[in-house]
C-alpha cells in the first residue's frame, strides 16, 4: 500500500487526547448498527470514568457496530486539547454544549480537507490544483481558528464550494478511462445497487458519488478512479478488489465493508480489525503412487 499523504496525517483521531466526544456530542437509534438508543448530547452508558470504553474488544458482538465504522477525522482532539485546553465537560459541564456543538462542527471541517488532501494529489489540471488548494486554505483558516470561529462557520457554503471542486477533480481523472470503462447505465450517482452482483467487473472511471451498494458483491472488482464519495458501502464485500486509486474514500467506509488482506485498498487506509484474512487457495492435488492405486478388476472397486 502507497505511503499515506502528509497532510491527511493530522486528520486521524487519537482517542487518548479526546474526551470520548463521539460517545456523547452524537446520539443514535437501536438499530443494527446500535443496541441502544442514545439521544445526543448525553454519553453512552459503555462509556468509562476514564473516557474509554468498557465494551472496545467486544462492540460488534455487543450490537455497537456503528462504532467501530465512526471517523471523525481527528475533530476530537483537536477539540478537547485546543479549543477548550484539555478541560473535559466532566470537569466543566457548563463547557459541554458548545464543545459538543464544535465537535459537530469540526468533524465535518477535517472530513472536508481530508478528501480536499486526496483532490490535490490527483487533480490534472493547473486550474482545479489551484482552486483545491484555495478551498484548503479557507477550510483551514475556519477549522484551526478559535472556538467562536468554529461555531459560527457556514459549514454549509463550504460543503458546496468543496463539493464543486472535488466533483472537477473526480471529472478530471475518470475521464481518461470513461472511453474504455463501464458501459452500465445503473453506474451513476446516487444508483441504487444494494445487493449488486459486481463480482470481477471491471468498473474503472465510474461516478458512483453517493451511491448504494450496500452488501453489493465487489469481490475481484476494479475500482481503479471510481469516485465513491459518499457511497454506501455497508456489508460490501471487498476480497480481492482493488481500491489502491478509487477516488474520495475514508476509512469509515471501509470499515462498514466487509474485505480481506487481499483487499487493496487506497494510501492512508488501513484494514479493519474485523476482517477477515483471505482463504488459503487450494491445495493441489498429488499424484497417487502406482503402488496405492486400485486395479480396475480389483474387487474392491
Amino acid at each position: 500500500m502507497a505511503r499515506p499523504l502528509a497532510n491527511q496525517a493530522a486528520l486521524r483521531p487519537d482517542c487518548a487526547q479526546c474526551f470520548a466526544l463521539c460517545c456523547t456530542a452524537f446520539g443514535f437509534t437501536r438499530s443494527a448498527d446500535f443496541a441502544i438508543d442514545k439521544p445526543p448530547a448525553t454519553p453512552c452508558p459503555n462509556l468509562a470514568a476514564d473516557f474509554s470504553c468498557t465494551i472496545h474488544d467486544r462492540l460488534r458482538p455487543r450490537g455497537f457496530a456503528g462504532c467501530t465504522v465512526f471517523d471523525c477525522f481527528g475533530a476530537g482532539q483537536a477539540v478537547s486539547q485546543r479549543l477548550f485546553h484539555g478541560t473535559s465537560w466532566r470537569d466543566n459541564p457548563g463547557s459541554a454544549p458548545d464543545m459538543f456543538a464544535a465537535f459537530r462542527v469540526l468533524r465535518q471541517l477535517h472530513e472536508m480537507l481530508w478528501h480536499l488532501a486526496q483532490a490535490e494529489a490527483v487533480a490534472y489540471s493547473p486550474d482545479a490544483a489551484d482552486e483545491v488548494r484555495h478551498l484548503q486554505a479557507k477550510v483551514r483558516e475556519v477549522a484551526e481558528g478559535d472556538l467562536g470561529t468554529v461555531l459560527t462557520a457556514d459549514v454549509g457554503s463550504l460543503h458546496l464550494q468543496v463539493g464543486e471542486a472535488l466533483r472537477w477533480v473526480s471529472e478530471e481523472v475518470r475521464a481518461g478511462y470513461l472511453a474504455d470503462g463501464p458501459q452500465r447505465n445503473d453506474l451513476a450517482p446516487g444508483a441504487d445497487l444494494a445487493g449488486a452482483n459486481l463480482r470481477g467487473s471491471v468498473l474503472c472511471g465510474a461516478d458512483l458519488r453517493g451511491a448504494c451498494l450496500i452488501a453489493a458483491d465487489l469481490r475481484g472488482a476494479d475500482l481503479t478512479a471510481v469516485d465513491l464519495l459518499g457511497a454506501d458501502l455497508r456489508d460490501a464485500r471487498l476480497d480481492d478488489a482493488d481500491l489502491g486509486q478509487a477516488l474520495f474514500l475514508t476509512q469509515a467506509q471501509i470499515a462498514a465493508a466487509r474485505g480481506s488482506l487481499s483487499t487493496r485498498l487506497p494510501a492512508g487506509l488501513k484494514r479493519p480489525d474485523h476482517w477477515i484474512p483471505s482463504p488459503p487457495p487450494p491445495a493441489a492435488a498429488l499424484p497417487v503412487p502406482p503402488s496405492q492405486r486400485k486395479r480396475l478388476d480389483s474387487p474392491e472397486c
